[in-house]
């Protein structure tokens, strides 16, 4: 993932440039053979993907004499000015884009993707999505892509350690604040549970859990900000709560992303972590193979799953494509179950798909507490091309810091980000 992703949990924000040529126009056709052009997204080990891809793509043109499919793997990092320029120049544009689902709303906005709602309506694979990838590809309640695959984050935690001091997995998030001080008192030299300050995925379980929201609809299409509604506030104390000297100091975790949590934990200076699914792989090489084990996040109350940020990426067509029909089709092919199943199976890239899910979590145990968490209700950041601004704009981060850093209360900082937010919903720029 993108993760992995890294993503993860990562997914940084889309293109938010001014409506581009292609906004104005549609396909210049929906030829029937040609070539079809599909940018995926570059990663670390990019073989096992580029396999599976290649496979897809081959059983593709089988079926479909005179097509051929170009594949080019994109790095993630340059993949918005390259995305942009594509919007730009339909004669330039691929056919088919891979591409994070915080990024949909604004790439929608900017008139890059094909709605393919009706396209999609009498595919039985797109009725067994589950509903937090759905939403991944929906704006205004259309569908642009269809999802690829979706990432969540559940608590990693030391099992040498644990049983070393007798601790049982924390039941409630009450406990894993005290479970993470208690093992720092009996172990000063590891973190109880890392956190970042630049952590954005593994601050907002805290708010939703405490029944928060990020920002709620206001009109049809608009959103106003609620980080700063109380039930927020105490989802944000709780989670900068744990930046201190009796657990992750803020002198050394303020900064924090979710990468640097995910290597804490994985070098072992950590006995605990909030990381995905996507991060399997990576603690797997770390200093803490075989002594560790992931349950989901809890809630505020016992039996109660902390709500997780659904990550993912989707793939799209592009409203340039002068392929369309095929284009739908090869959409079809690289996201449907088989493919998705093989992705797993290649990279640990988690289905969109309950059923397919349920079939790799049976085949490796580790994707239980992932799929568990899905189905107690993943969430996602507002719908919004704005979400764009807020991220690169840093703007929950730079709340997180200032209350974990005591230059701010919680108060204080919720109201700042607020505004900022809705300057970002209204397209102005952010004010202090």
């Amino acid at each position: 993932m993108l993760a992995w992703a890294v993503l993860l949990a990562v997914l940084p924000g889309a293109v938010t440039a001014c409506a581009p040529a292609t906004s104005a126009g549609g396909p210049s056709g929906d030829r029937a053979t040609g070539t079809l052009r599909v940018w995926l997204f570059r990663e670390v080990d990019n073989a096992p993907k580029a396999a599976v891809v290649a496979e897809a793509v081959a059983a593709f043109e089988k079926a479909h004499r005179g097509v051929r499919a170009e594949v080019t793997y994109i790095p993630v990092e340059t993949r918005a000015q390259r995305i942009k320029a594509a919007f730009n120049d339909p004669r330039s544009a691929p056919d088919l884009i891979e591409y994070g689902n915080t990024d949909t709303a604004g790439y929608v906005r900017d008139g890059g993707l094909a709605d393919v709602t009706a396209d999609l309506a009498a595919w039985e694979d797109a009725r067994d999505a589950d509903p937090a990838a759905k939403r991944s590809v929906t704006v205004d309640g259309k569908l642009y892509g269809s999802p690829l695959f979706v990432g969540v984050r559940a608590l990693y935690y030391r099992t040498d350690v644990f049983a070393e001091l007798g601790l049982r997995p924390p039941r409630t998030l009450g406990e894993l604040a005290a479970t993470a001080r208690r093992v720092h008192r009996e172990r000063p030299g590891l973190y109880g549970l890392v956190v970042g300050g630049a952590y954005t995925y593994g601050a907002l379980p805290f708010v939703w859990a405490h029944g928060g929201e990020i920002a709620e609809r206001e009109g049809a299409r608009s959103y106003a900000a609620a980080i700063d509604g109380p039930a927020a506030k105490r989802g944000i104390e709780a989670y900068t709560a744990l930046f201190g000297d009796d657990n992750c100091p803020a002198s050394r975790c303020a900064r924090m992303t979710g990468n640097d949590t995910v290597q804490a934990f994985a070098s072992g200076k950590a006995a605990m972590a909030i990381a995905g699914d996507f991060s399997h792989q990576a603690v797997e090489r770390g200093e803490v193979k075989g002594v560790y084990a992931v349950v989901p996040l809890p809630g505020v109350r016992e039996g109660r799953i902390a709500p997780a940020f659904a990550g993912g990426n989707n793939i799209g067509v592009l409203r340039s494509s002068a392929h369309r029909t095929l284009a739908v089709g090869l959409m079809k092919s690289l996201t449907g179950k088989r493919t998705q199943a093989r992705l797993f199976d290649a990279m640990g890239f988690l289905p969109t798909y309950p059923d397919v899910r349920a079939d790799a979590a049976r085949e490796r145990p580790f994707v239980e507490p992932f799929v568990r968490t899905l189905a107690a209700g993943a969430r996602s950041v507002p719908a919004s091309p704005a979400w764009a601004a807020i991220d690169a704009g840093q703007v929950l981060p730079t709340m997180l810091q200032e209350v974990a850093s005591g230059r701010r209360g919680v108060d204080a900082a919720a109201a700042s980000a607020a505004r900022k937010m809705d300057d970002a919903f209204r397209n102005k720029a952010f004010r202090s």
